[in-house]
C-alpha cells in the first residue's frame, strides 16, 4: 500500500494519484519496466563479450609476431596484411551492425515511450470516467440504503392463531397474519418439532398468501392434539405465535375467593436467573367437568420485563405433585399466557391445580380446584369407574395393581372388581380374575416374560359393571433381580469384565433349593409368597414349584402343577377360610427337581387389614356464596387410608350427592358449586383398599353464604348544601357489607395543600347525610368516608373532589342525590333518587333524567316533560350496553345543576333473575311474593309501593322467613291497585316489581273467597243404576274426602238415615258415597240430594227421578246393562283380550272403551247387536297399565264395567303370555357374529317381563360383558363375546309360566367355535344379499333385493359409487312389510355398471353392504366371472346419544 498522502480535496473529490490508479495500469507500466531492464542488460552483455574478443585476438596476432622473432616471409606476411584487412573489414562490419541495431532500438524504444505515453493518457480518461461513475453510483447507493433502511423492520403479528377443538377426522386450518420487510421465513412447529410435509405426505398442507400464513391439518386424529407453533422471521427479528388443537373422540361468574386446602408445594430445585415481576391479569376459576371430556386451565400473565429468548419458568402441580406432559396433558407457556389443556378427563384428573411462576424475584401462584364427576353408566345403577391405577413389584410373570374405589353415594355399594390385562401394541383384552376382588390390590400372575403390558379396572355392584378406569402405565415382565446378579472382574490396569454370578459358580447340574420363604402379602382371597433364588442356581434357566399342606394333614399338593414360576414370588388363590397352611418352594432346571425349602411358618388367608371406622366430628363453616369449608376429626383407627369421600345433601330433602369424586388425604375440603341461600349437611367416610368406612355424623345445618368481613368503601361523596360556615355531604352505601349490618359511617376532612386528615365524628352515624361544621369561608376541602360492622372498619372511601365554602344563592335548586337502580332487565332499568337538599327561591316541581353510554360525549333526556315522581323507568336501552345516567331538578327559575354521574350500569338482565309472585295462602290471604338465594346476614328485604317504602300496617303485613319475604293485604280493594316493587339488600342489585291492574285483583279475590269458603269437587254427579234384582243404588263420587268427612241423604227434603231399606256406604279412600234401595216404587219419587261437610268445605248434588207409575219397571227392563263384567283371556297369538256381554242395548245405545278416564280409540265399534264387546291389547306391556272401563249409557239410563290392570291382574296376565310364548318357541339357533356367538330362540311375542332365564351347563347365566342377554320383541338372545373352550357344552332357554317351566336346549361344540359364517349386525342387517355382479342384456329391467331387519324398522338408503341415488323413473324403490326392500333400474344400460351399496340402519346401528354390477352390450365378450356370492356386511356404529346410553 501506498504511503503517499492525499490532499484533502482529493480525498473529498475522490481524485487519485499515481498510486492511487487502478491495478490494470499499474501492472502494465511494472511490465514495461521490466522489459526495459531487460533488452539494457542484454545489450551491455553483447559489447563486452565484442570487446574482450577483439582485445584477445590482437594479442594472439601479437604473440604469434614475437613467436617468430620479427622475421617474416613474403608469403607469410602478404598473408597476414590480407587477414588484417579482412579483420579490419569484419570489424568495420561489426561495429555497422552495432550502430544499426542501437538505432532500431532506439527506434523502436521512442514507438514504445509513444505508444505508453498514449497508453497512459487512454488509462487516464477511462480512469476519471470510472471515477465519475463509480461517485455517482456511490450516491445513489446511499439514497438506496437509506430508503431500504426506512422500509426494514422485524416481523410484526398482526393476527394470531386460534386454539381448536374439532373432533375426529374433521379438518381443521390455523391461520395467522403477519408483516415484516425483507418478508419473513415461516416455519411451522407441532410441540416444538418442525413440521415437515415430506414426512406425512398428504396430512399438512402450508400455504402463504398476503401475509397471511395457513397450515391445515387433514381428517385430524387424536395424536394431532399438540400445541402448534408458527415462527416469523427475517434478518432484523422473530416472533411467533401458538396455539392449541384438541381433538376429541365420540364417547357420547364471580371470581372464586376460596380458603385453600392443606397441601404444601414442594420448593422449586432450579430458580432462573433473571428477575421477573409477574401479574395475573386473567385467572381460570373452579372447574366442573364429567370424564370424556376435554378442558384446558389458562392464565393470562404481565411478565416484566419481556423477554424473548430469557423467560420465568411454569410449574404445574395437581396437590402436590408436579405435572410433567403426557398423552392425557399438555402444556403451554408463552405469549402472556401459561395454559394446562386435557385431552380426555378421567377422575385421576380431580384435585387442587396450581400454577407456579418461578424466578429470581419470587414465586407467584394461583390455585383452583377441578372437579371431574363420573360420565354415564353403561348400565343404569352400575357404579362410576375406579381411578389411579398402580403397577407395583413388577417381576417375571407378575404384577401387583393397586387402585383407589369410586364413591357411590348415589349407587349401591362396590362388590368386587374384575382387573384386565392387554399387551402393548395390541387392543386384546383379557380379563384376569373370573370372580370379582373384593379389595382394591390384586396380584396378576401368568405374563409373558420380556412383554409390556397395560392394565384397567372396572367396579361391579348389584346393578352392573362400570367403565373401565384410565389405562395404567406400560410395565414389562422383567427380572429386576436379574441386574443384582451382575457382576464385574477386575483385570490388569484398568480393565474389567460384567458377568453374571452364574459364570462364577463353577459347573452347577442342579440348582440348590430357594431360601428364605416366606408371605409378603396376606389377604382373605390369596396368599402372595416370597423367597430368594437358590444359591448356587446355576447357568441354565430356572423355575419353582410351590407345595402347600395344611397343617396337621401330613400331605404336600403341588400348588402350580400346571404352570412353572419363573419369579422368586407367586400368589396362592384358592384356600380354606379358618384352616392354616405351611408352604415349600422347590427350584429346577432342565437338568433336574432341588429339594424342597425349609417350611414356612403357620399361614391362614385372612385380611390383615380392616375398613377404617368412621371419621369423628364434622364441622362446615362459611366460606364464600358458592361454597362451605368442611373438616372433620381423622377417624380412630385409619389403616392404610386412601382419603376421604364428602358428601351433601339439602337440609331436609335426605338426598345426597358426592362433593368429591377422588378420594382426598387430608381432613379438610372446600365444597364448591352450591346454591347460594340453601341450606346443606354434610358427612364424611373414609376409604380404603379393603372399602368404605360408615359415614360420619351429620354437620349442623348450614346456610351457603359469604363469610363475614369489613364493609368495602363508601362512594359517591357530594356536596348537597353550603352556607358559607358548614356543608350538607351525602354518600352512597358501600357496595358490599361484608355479610353483617352497616353500624355507621366515620368522616374525616382536610384543608386543601395539607397533609393531615382530621376526624369530623369520634362516635359512627348511622345516616348517609352529615352537616360538617366549623369551616373558614373561601377555603377548599376534601372529605374520605369508611363504613363499620361487627367485623371492623372498612377502607375508607377514595378522597372526594375539593369543595369550596361559599353559600349558595342562586334560585335554582342544588343537585339531586343517592342515584340507585333496580330492576335491570335486557332492555330497561328503574332509577332513584332523592330530592336535592337545596331547593332553591322556590319549590322543586319535577325531574329531567339525562343518560348517555359509558364515554360517550352527548348526553340524552329520558324524559321530554319534567316527572314529579323520583323515580322513572327508563325503557329502549340496549342490551349489553353501559350507561351512566344524572337527574336535574326543576322549579320555577328553572333547571338545577346536575347531580353527580351515577356509577356505569350495565344493561343485561342477571342470570336467574326471578320476579315477583301473586298468589292465596290456606286461608285465602292475598300476597305478593319473592325469594331471593344471595342472602347475607345484613340483607334485608324492602317492599314499596310507587316506589316509596311500604308503611301503612293498617293495609300491609310483611313476613320475611329466611330468603322468602311476603307482603300480605288485609282488607284488598281497588285503593291497593298499582305497582309494587321489593328490593334486597347488600346484594349485587337483586330486585323486581309488580304490577297489580283491576282484572289481576278480581282473579286474586276470586280465588281468596273459594279457599275461604270451599267446595268438595266432584268425580261425578249423583246417578242411579239399577241391579239384577230389582235393587237401584243411588251415587256419587269426590275427589277427595278426608277421615273427619260426613254426609247426609235428603230424600223430597226429609232425610234419611241408614237402615234395612236404604243402606248407606261411604268410602273415604275412594271418595264413592252410595244408598241402595231394596224397591223403588211411585211413593219414591221425587228429588234426592245428598249433602257432604269435610272441614270448612261442602258441596251436594241432586237428582230428580217422576214418572207415571212404571218407572221402577223401565228402570230395571229397558235400561241398558251389562250381562257380564269385564274379564280377559291370552290369544294364540299372544293378544291380551278384554271381554265383557251386555243386554238389554239398542241402535241409539252408546258403547265406550276407556282407559284412566280417557277415551280408549279402537278400529271399529263393538257389534252391540251380538251382545259380545272385546278389546284386543297386542303386545302388553308396562304402557298399557292402567284403568279400562266398559261403558254403555243411551237416555233409558247407563251402566259400567271396570277393570284395573295392575299387580296382580298384570302379573298374571304375563304368565298367561308366557305360557303361550312358551309353548310355541322355536328350537335354539346357533348365529355367528363379528364379535363372537349369538344363540336365539324366536317366540310370538318377547318381553322383559317374563321369567325367563338362560343356562349353561344347569348353571344359571348372569349378563356380563363376555355372556350378554336380551331380546326384542319376537326373540330372546344371549349373546357370547370372544368364546373360548370354556364355553362349549349344553345351553337352555327356559321360560316360566307359574306352573311349568318351558326350555329350549342346545349342545355347543367345538364347530360352532370354529364355523365362520356371514356376520349380522344386532340390531339392523339384511337376511339375504343382493348377488355379487350381474349382466343383464340389453335393455331389461335389472332388480336388486334385500331382506332387511331391525328394531326399530331401520332406515334403507341405496349409493351408487358412494352418491345417493335420485329416484327417478329410471330408478325406483319398493319396500314391502318393512322386510323385503327391492330396487328397480328400468332400460338397464352400460352407464349402469358400477359399485351398488346399501345401508340399512336404525339407532342402534347397522350395516352396508356393496355389489358390482357389469352391464355388457350384445356381441361384446364377457370374462370369466365366479359364481355370484352374497356380499358380506360392513358394521355401521350406532349414533353417538346411543352409544352415550
Amino acid at each position: 500500500m501506498s504511503l503517499v498522502a492525499v490532499p484533502f480535496y482529493q480525498k473529498r473529490h475522490k481524485h487519485y494519484d499515481q498510486s492511487y490508479r487502478n491495478v490494470q495500469t499499474r501492472y502494465l507500466l511494472d511490465e514495461y519496466a521490466a522489459k526495459k531492464r531487460a533488452s539494457t542488460r542484454s545489450s551491455s552483455q553483447k559489447s563486452f563479450s565484442q570487446k574482450s574478443f577483439s582485445q584477445k585476438s590482437s594479442s594472439q596476432r601479437a604473440s604469434g609476431q614475437a613467436a617468430f622473432g620479427g622475421t617474416t616471409c613474403s608469403i607469410c606476411a602478404k598473408r597476414l596484411s590480407t587477414d588484417a584487412v579482412e579483420e579490419e573489414e569484419y570489424q568495420s562490419l561489426v561495429a555497422a551492425y552495432g550502430e544499426a541495431k542501437r538505432e532500431r532500438f532506439l527506434r523502436e524504444l521512442a514507438e514504445m515511450e509513444e505508444n505508453v505515453h498514449v497508453a497512459r493518457s487512454q488509462a487516464q480518461d477511462k480512469l476519471d470516467k470510472y471515477a465519475i461513475q463509480e461517485m455517482v453510483e456511490d450516491k445513489l447507493a446511499g439514497d438506496r440504503h437509506s430508503y431500504l433502511e426506512r422500509m426494514r423492520r422485524a416481523p410484526e403479528i398482526l393476527v394470531r392463531l386460534r386454539s381448536h377443538t374439532v373432533w375426529e377426522r374433521m379438518s381443521v386450518k390455523l391461520c395467522f397474519t403477519v408483516q415484516g420487510f425483507p418478508t419473513p421465513v415461516v416455519q411451522w412447529y407441532k410441540n416444538g418439532s418442525l413440521i415437515c410435509q415430506a414426512g406425512e405426505p398428504g396430512k399438512y398442507r402450508i400455504e402463504s398468501k398476503y401475509g397471511v400464513h395457513t397450515l391445515e391439518i387433514n381428517r385430524a386424529n387424536f395424536d394431532d392434539t399438540a400445541t402448534y407453533s408458527a415462527v416469523a422471521t427475517n434478518g432484523y427479528g422473530q416472533v411467533s405465535t401458538n396455539a392449541a388443537v384438541v381433538v376429541r373422540r365420540f364417547h357420547g361468574d364471580e371470581p372464586w375467593h376460596s380458603v385453600g386446602l392443606p397441601i404444601g408445594l414442594p420448593p422449586s430445585s432450579v430458580i432462573p436467573y433473571m428477575h421477573f415481576d409477574v401479574q395475573f391479569l386473567e385467572k381460570f376459576g373452579v372447574t366442573f367437568r364429567r370424564e370424556g371430556e376435554t378442558v384446558t386451565l389458562k392464565c393470562t400473565l404481565l411478565v416484566t420485563p419481556e423477554l424473548k429468548r430469557v423467560q420465568p419458568r411454569a410449574e404445574w402441580y395437581r396437590d402436590d405433585v408436579l405435572l410433567k406432559e403426557s398423552k392425557w396433558t399438555k402444556m403451554f407457556f408463552g405469549e402472556g399466557q401459561a395454559s394446562l389443556s386435557f385431552s380426555h378427563l378421567n377422575k385421576d384428573d380431580e384435585g387442587l391445580y396450581t400454577l407456579r411462576i418461578v424466578s429470581r424475584g419470587g414465586i407467584s401462584e394461583h390455585s383452583a380446584f377441578m372437579f371431574v364427576r363420573d360420565a354415564d353408566p353403561l348400565v343404569i345403577g352400575a357404579p362410576g369407574a375406579p381411578m389411579d391405577l398402580q403397577c407395583h413389584d413388577a417381576n417375571r410373570d407378575y404384577v401387583i395393581v393397586t387402585w383407589k374405589p369410586p364413591n357411590t353415594t348415589t349407587e349401591s355399594p362396590v362388590i368386587g372388581y374384575f382387573i384386565d390385562r392387554c399387551e402393548v401394541g395390541t387392543n386384546n383384552w383379557v380379563q384376569c380374575n373370573d370372580a370379582p376382588v373384593k379389595i382394591c390390590k390384586y396380584p396378576v400372575t401368568g405374563l409373558f416374560e420380556g412383554r409390556s403390558y397395560i392394565f384397567r379396572v372396572r367396579a361391579v355392584n348389584s346393578a352392573g359393571i362400570s367403565r373401565p378406569s384410565r389405562v395404567s402405565e406400560a410395565v414389562a415382565a422383567l427380572d429386576p433381580v436379574d441386574l443384582k446378579r451382575l457382576q464385574a472382574v477386575h483385570l490388569e490396569g484398568d480393565k474389567e469384565i460384567v458377568m453374571y454370578q452364574d459364570d462364577l459358580e463353577g459347573d452347577v447340574q442342579i440348582p440348590g433349593p430357594p431360601t428364605n420363604v416366606h408371605a409378603s402379602e396376606i389377604s382373605r382371597t390369596y396368599v402372595v409368597l416370597s423367597w430368594d433364588p437358590p444359591a448356587p442356581r446355576g447357568k441354565e434357566p430356572l423355575m419353582y414349584f410351590i407345595e402347600k399342606s395344611v397343617v396337621g394333614s401330613g400331605t404336600w399338593q403341588r400348588v402350580n402343577a400346571q404352570t412353572a414360576v419363573r419369579s422368586p414370588r407367586y400368589a396362592v388363590f384358592d384356600l380354606a377360610d379358618g384352616k392354616q397352611y405351611v408352604f415349600r418352594v422347590l427350584s429346577a432346571n432342565k437338568h433336574g427337581l432341588s429339594d424342597p425349602s425349609e417350611i414356612t411358618a403357620p399361614i391362614q388367608a385372612q385380611d390383615m387389614i380392616a375398613v377404617p371406622s368412621a371419621p369423628g366430628r364434622v364441622l362446615a363453616s362459611r366460606n364464600t356464596k358458592t361454597s362451605v369449608v368442611v373438616q372433620w376429626d381423622r377417624p380412630k383407627h385409619e389403616e392404610d387410608l386412601l382419603g376421604y369421600y364428602v358428601d351433601c345433601c339439602v337440609a331436609g330433602s335426605n338426598v345426597w350427592e358426592p362433593c368429591n369424586h377422588k378420594p382426598i388425604g387430608y381432613n379438610r375440603f372446600v365444597v364448591h358449586g352450591l346454591t347460594t341461600g340453601e341450606q346443606y349437611v354434610f358427612r364424611v367416610k373414609a376409604v380404603n383398599a379393603v372399602g368404605t368406612s360408615e359415614n360420619s355424623q351429620e354437620s349442623d345445618v348450614i346456610k351457603v353464604q359469604a363469610a363475614l368481613t369489613v364493609p368495602s368503601h363508601p362512594y359517591g361523596v357530594t356536596l348537597l348544601n353550603c352556607d358559607g360556615h358548614s356543608m350538607t355531604l351525602g354518600w352512597k352505601v358501600p357496595k358490599f357489607s361484608g355479610g353483617a349490618p352497616i353500624l355507621g359511617y366515620y368522616i374525616d376532612k382536610r384543608e386543601a395543600h395539607h397533609k393531615n386528615w382530621h376526624e369530623v365524628n369520634s362516635s359512627p352515624i348511622k345516616e348517609r347525610i352529615l352537616t360538617v361544621e366549623g369551616l373558614t369561608e373561601g377555603s377548599l376541602y376534601e372529605f374520605k368516608i369508611a363504613a363499620v360492622n361487627l367485623a371492623g372498619i372498612g377502607q375508607p372511601s377514595d378522597p372526594s373532589e375539593l369543595f369550596k365554602c361559599e353559600a349558595w344563592t342562586m334560585p335554582e335548586p342544588g343537585p339531586a342525590y343517592d342515584l340507585t337502580f333496580c330492576e335491570v332487565r335486557d332492555t330497561s332499568l328503574v332509577m332513584l333518587w332523592k330530592a336535592p337538599m337545596y331547593s332553591g327561591s322556590s319549590p322543586i316541581t319535577g325531574y329531567f333524567v339525562d343518560y348517555k353510554e359509558e364515554d360517550s360525549g352527548e348526553w340524552s333526556t329520558v324524559n321530554e316533560a319534567a316527572t314529579a315522581n323520583r323515580y322513572l323507568k327508563v325503557c329502549d336501552l340496549h342490551q349489553g350496553k353501559t350507561y351512566v345516567f344524572r337527574v336535574r331538578a326543576v322549579n320555577a327559575s328553572g333547571v338545577g345543576r346536575p347531580s353527580d354521574t351515577s356509577e356505569p350500569v350495565l344493561v343485561e338482565a342477571r342470570p336467574g333473575t326471578k320476579e315477583i309472585s301473586a298468589g292465596v295462602d290456606e286461608e285465602g290471604n292475598i300476597y305478593l311474593s319473592f325469594d331471593c338465594q344471595e342472602m347475607t346476614d345484613a340483607s334485608q328485604f324492602t317492599w314499596c309501593k310507587a316506589y316509596e317504602e311500604v308503611a301503612d300496617d293498617q293495609k300491609f303485613r310483611i313476613e320475611t322467613v329466611g330468603d322468602h319475604s311476603k307482603l300480605y293485604f288485609k282488607n284488598p280493594d281497588k285503593g291497593d291497585l298499582g305497582t309494587y316493587s321489593v328490593s334486597v339488600s347488600d346484594t349485587d342489585g337483586v330486585s323486581s316489581s309488580f304490577t297489580l291492574d283491576e282484572e289481576e285483583l278480581e282473579r286474586l279475590v276470586a280465588l281468596s273467597n273459594e279457599i275461604k269458603n270451599p267446595t268438595i269437587p266432584l268425580k261425578s254427579e249423583l246417578a242411579y243404576e239399577i241391579f239384577d234384582k230389582g235393587q237401584v243404588r243411588f251415587w256419587l263420587q269426590a275427589e277427595h274426602l278426608s277421615p273427619d268427612a260426613s254426609y247426609r241423604f235428603i230424600i223430597n227434603d226429609r232425610e234419611v238415615s241408614d237402615s234395612e231399606k236404604h243402606r248407606m256406604k261411604c268410602d273415604k279412600a275412594t271418595g264413592i258415597i252410595e244408598m241402595v234401595m231394596d224397591r223403588f216404587t211411585t211413593e219414591n219419587e221425587g228429588t234426592y240430594t245428598v249433602q257432604i261437610h269435610d272441614g270448612k268445605a261442602k258441596n251436594q248434588s241432586s237428582l230428580v227421578l217422576i214418572g207415571d207409575g212404571t218407572l221402577s219397571c223401565e228402570l230395571f227392563e229397558n235400561c241398558p246393562h251389562f250381562a257380564e263384567y269385564l274379564h280377559w283371556d291370552v290369544t294364540d297369538e299372544c293378544e291380551v283380550r278384554l271381554v265383557c256381554k251386555v243386554a238389554n242395548t239398542k241402535k241409539e245405545t252408546v258403547f265406550k272403551w276407556l282407559k284412566d278416564d280417557v277415551l280408549y280409540k279402537t278400529e271399529a265399534l263393538p257389534d252391540l247387536e251380538k251382545g259380545v264387546c272385546q278389546l284386543l291389547i297386542p303386545k302388553l306391556s308396562k304402557k298399557d297399565l292402567g284403568e279400562y272401563k266398559a261403558t254403555l249409557k243411551d237416555e233409558r239410563g247407563q251402566d259400567v264395567s271396570v277393570l284395573e290392570i295392575a299387580g296382580k291382574v298384570y302379573e298374571d296376565m304375563v304368565l298367561a303370555m308366557s305360557r303361550v310364548c312358551g309353548a310355541s318357541a322355536s328350537p335354539l339357533k346357533v348365529l355367528c357374529t363379528e364379535e363372537g356367538i349369538r344363540l336365539q330362540c324366536f317366540l310370538k311375542y318377547f318381553t322383559e317381563e317374563m321369567k325367563a332365564n338362560w343356562y349353561h351347563k344347569d348353571a344359571k347365566i348372569a349378563s356380563s360383558d363376555h355372556m350378554r342377554i336380551g331380546g326384542g320383541e319376537e326373540m330372546a338372545w344371549l349373546q357370547i363375546y370372544e368364546p373360548t373352550e370354556k364355553d362349549k357344552g349344553k345351553y337352555t332357554f327356559e321360560i316360566y309360566d307359574g306352573k311349568n317351566n318351558h326350555q329350549r336346549s342346545l349342545d355347543l361344540i367345538r364347530k360352532h367355535l370354529a364355523d365362520p359364517s356371514p356376520w349380522e349386525s344386532q340390531y339392523a342387517f339384511p337376511v339375504s344379499n343382493p348377488p355379487f355382479s350381474a349382466q343383464p342384456p340389453l335393455p331389461k329391467t335389472l332388480n336388486l333385493t334385500c331382506t332387511v331387519f331391525g328394531n326399530p324398522d331401520p332406515e334403507v338408503v341405496w349409493l351408487k359409487n358412494d352418491k345417493d341415488i335420485e329416484l327417478s323413473d329410471h330408478f325406483s324403490v319398493k319396500v314391502e312389510q318393512a322386510k323385503y326392500v327391492s330396487m328397480t333400474i328400468k332400460g338397464v344400460t352400460s352407464e349402469d355398471s358400477g359399485k351398488y351399496s346399501m345401508n340399512v340402519k336404525n339407532k342402534y346401528g347397522g350395516e352396508k353392504i356393496d355389489i358390482t354390477i357389469s352391464v355388457y352390450k350384445h356381441g361384446e365378450k364377457i370374462p370369466d366371472i365366479s359364481p355370484p356370492q352374497q356380499a358380506k356386511p360392513k358394521l355401521i356404529p350406532a349414533s353417538g346419544s346411543v352409544l352415550a346410553q
